[in-house]
């Protein structure tokens, strides 16, 4: 089952810090996707960060239906609601939905794997 884009999210405790110390590792701010203050994203290469400040606690990996590794939208995927069924149906645990307000566009789920990792589940088209 195709996911579409994935990126980790981390919880950082100074954003400043945070984002000189990715900056040295080679990551870039993606223009328009963040304030710098309270959240930003970040890529290098096709690797992709977003790094959020007070907005959650642990780190998420995030998968995005619907987008490419560079965030452009793809024609071809399968919605959010459609992955958010096929887990419920074998019986993953669905631990936070949006799916439910609206039959089609933006929406989201959460699951933990075997082990307490957050995933999200973001569909922003």
């Amino acid at each position: 089952m195709e996911l579409g884009a994935f990126s980790m999210s981390l919880s950082v405790a100074d954003m400043a810090k945070s984002l000189a110390f990715y900056t040295e590792l080679g990551f870039e701010p993606i223009p328009d996707a963040g304030d710098g203050e309270h959240w930003q994203m970040l890529r290098n290469g096709t690797t992709t960060i977003g790094l959020f400040h007070g907005m959650f606690e642990g780190n998420i990996l995030t998968f995005n239906p619907g987008w490419d590794a560079e965030n452009q939208a793809v024609d071809d995927y399968i919605d959010v609601r459609t992955i958010r069924d096929h887990l419920a149906q074998a019986g993953v645990e669905i631990v936070q939905d949006t799916t439910a307000d609206s039959p089609a566009g933006p929406a989201s789920f959460v699951i933990s794997d075997p082990d307490g990792n957050t995933i999200l589940v973001d569909q922003h088209i």
